[in-house]
């Protein structure tokens, strides 16, 4: 029902800092609990963040807690992911996606739709 475009993807060296965005059209994005995916070549999906559709919870695997921070405008239809601090271990393709639930969820089921995902990569 909700189609989600990610942006903001990049290629740059470690320590520095990106913000991706996924935009979300043809949908109540509000209606939504919305999470942020990354797949390396050759590795599953990984979960990495998470927001509840008030925005008031969220959620981070361990590995990027203190440095990704996930964050929503729903007046904007928009969630965002700032990450800092990116290290070379962070390189995969982000995919947005979102949840029909009612509860903040970091199951890969949970997510009944996904953008297309963008690029981050990260040098050494």
């Amino acid at each position: 029902q909700v189609q989600l475009v990610e942006s903001g993807g990049g290629l740059v060296q470690a320590g520095a800092s990106l913000r991706v965005s996924c935009a979300a059209s043809r949908g109540t994005f509000s209606s939504y609990g919305m999470g942020w995916y990354r797949q390396a070549p050759g590795k599953e999906r990984e979960f990495v963040a998470a927001i509840s559709r008030s925005g008031d919870s969220t959620q981070y695997v361990n590995s990027v807690k203190g440095r990704f921070t996930i964050s929503r405008d729903n007046a904007k239809n928009t969630v965002y992911l700032q990450m800092n601090n990116l290290k070379p271990e962070d390189t995969a393709v982000y995919y947005c996606a979102a949840s029909p639930i009612a509860r903040l969820t970091i199951i890969f089921r949970d997510y009944a739709y996904w953008g297309q995902g963008t690029q981050v990569t990260v040098s050494s």
